[in-house]
């Protein structure tokens, strides 16, 4: 879309993500997450996973997957 073509009303206000170039948006703000605020406090990942309540204690902002780890162990390492 240009900006001379006509946009919908259905996205009036929306920005064409076309316009952004190659580089790709970040959007770490709009993924949804649950974390506990006790570990996240430790320094820690502390994403919750929601079907078994276990919880990411790797460094925040780890490369990879989260390594869950049990609602005790994750209290120990919010202790410290």
């Amino acid at each position: 879309m240009t900006s001379q073509e006509p946009r919908s009303a259905g996205d009036a206000g929306t920005p064409d993500p076309r316009g952004r170039g190659d580089a790709s948006p970040d959007l770490s703000s709009t993924h949804v997450t649950h974390v506990r605020d006790d570990v996240a406090m430790a320094g820690r990942c502390a994403n919750v996973h929601l079907p078994t309540g276990r919880t990411c204690t790797l460094p925040v902002r780890h490369p990879g997957s989260c390594n869950f780890v049990g609602p005790e162990d994750a209290g120990r390492v919010a202790a410290h």
